[in-house]
């Protein structure tokens, strides 16, 4: 059987179909890079925002225009509104998140233990989800009660995996011939809490650190209130990438009070220079929502008041979406969404001129680059585009096909596809 898979959203989502992809071929079938070509269509969907679940059905409906045999929809969207995933073109079953991990075995009426016995190494799902890096789930759910958040209701409360089985992917990760390992969940940082009452991120990074040889190590989104005073001194190993995604979401104390966010503008930015003194040239990016309900025009400045001091090497803006079963969807002075529209833009803006601003830092100087993805030329040569540790997006032209490479790139200017980079024989 053939199988193609599809997905939108965050990197857990994109660590869900890799195991699930390893799991058919464990069972003796192929993935493909086009549904197309597919008898079956798997499509992880997501939630966190009305763009995103509208992503979700097109993704489906797709598939079913290209004569997808038949289509699976799973994922955040698909579990809050089942019969709205069933009524789409082409689905004829809908697997909710809580028995997402039993979704091949149960399709193929196997037992899940087949999985166990010799894994397979690791390979790049083909087709749009190439990715050298592998996502790996450490971690699902989520215990904290953001008032905006759809994801707790989607997911449910925080479930972290036992290390032995984390080190047990990230060995056949390696096997694979990775190079860069992404630690993924959605609250990330809460990992081991549910395990016992001493576990914490830092164990499952350091014992990775300790006894593999991973080339990198890098950290997904990570909640600003998760990391310990002494979290800075793992960067002591140059293999864990220097870059912190540390979601904000506003940079208005009061917002954050009415979001239930667990910090405040001052903790966040004791974080940041803590962050800074051991790793100065750290890329720390965010996420943030404008448009809260509630959010005057004096706050909407504090928060891009505040935005300016941190000094963000990048990040996400999301203009306000209110989702249902959500409290802040039930909340009083809702924002116009010609208001949202126009603080988005200008919150985009200062985040485009300090991208700018941090990526410019690096002109004229030589970065390790792992190339992730790879275009052939008319002209025989390849358009490659890899990342830096410091998350970085460069691009280059070779002779050759580089992924899944790590290359030492100087980077002399800018391009149309970000930073040019220029490897150094």
């Amino acid at each position: 059987m053939k199988v193609y898979f599809d997905t939108i959203g965050c990197r857990l989502n994109q660590s869900e179909i890799e195991i699930m992809a390893a799991q058919f071929r464990r069972a003796g079938h192929s993935v493909v890079d086009d549904a197309g070509k597919a008898d079956l269509v798997i499509v992880n969907t997501c939630a966190v925002t009305s763009a995103a679940a509208s992503d979700s059905r097109q993704k489906i409906r797709q598939a079913a225009q290209k004569g997808a045999g038949q289509i699976i929809a799973t994922g955040c969207w698909a579990t809050l509104e089942p019969q709205a995933a069933l009524n789409l073109p082409g689905v004829e079953n809908v697997v909710l998140n809580e028995n997402k991990d039993n979704l091949v075995s149960d399709f193929l009426h196997i037992t899940p233990l087949i999985f166990d016995l010799e894994p397979l190494a690791r390979e790049p799902l083909p087709g749009d989800h190439l990715r050298t890096r592998a996502f790996l789930k450490v971690q699902d759910g989520c215990d904290n009660f953001c008032t905006f958040c759809i994801t707790k209701v989607a997911r449910g409360k925080g479930v972290s995996r036992p290390l032995a089985e984390v080190m047990v992917d990230v060995k056949n990760a390696l096997d694979g011939g990775v190079k860069e390992i992404v630690l993924t969940g959605v609250h990330l940082g809460s990992w081991g809490k549910d395990l016992n009452h001493t576990s914490h991120l830092r164990d499952l990074i350091e014992t990775i650190l300790k006894e593999t040889t991973v080339q990198r190590l890098r950290l997904s989104s990570l909640e600003p209130w998760d990391l310990g005073e002494d979290f800075f001194s793992l960067w002591g190993d140059p293999r864990l990438c220097p870059h912190l995604h540390l979601p904000l979401q506003s940079g208005s104390g009061d917002i954050l009070k009415r979001m239930a966010r667990k910090t405040t503008p001052e903790k966040y930015m004791r974080i940041v220079l803590d962050a800074r003194i051991v790793v100065p040239d750290i890329a720390i990016t965010t996420d943030m929502i404008v448009g809260f309900p509630g959010e005057t025009d004096e706050l909407f400045e504090e928060s891009m008041e505040f935005v300016r001091q941190v000094n963000f090497a990048g990040g996400h803006i999301f203009p306000f979406s209110a989702r249902a079963s959500t409290a802040a969807a039930e909340y009083d002075n809702q924002i116009p969404k010609a208001i949202r529209k126009r603080r988005s833009a200008a919150m985009r803006a200062v985040f485009a001129e300090m991208t700018h601003n941090y990526q410019s830092m690096y002109l004229g100087k030589t970065v390790e680059v792992l190339w992730e993805s790879g275009e052939q030329l008319p002209d025989d040569r390849w358009l490659m585009k890899g990342l830096t540790g410091n998350y970085l997006r460069i691009a280059t032209n070779t002779s050759f096909n580089l992924a899944n490479q790590i290359t030492q790139t100087k980077i002399p200017s800018f391009s149309e596809h970000g930073l040019h980079g220029e490897i150094i024989d």
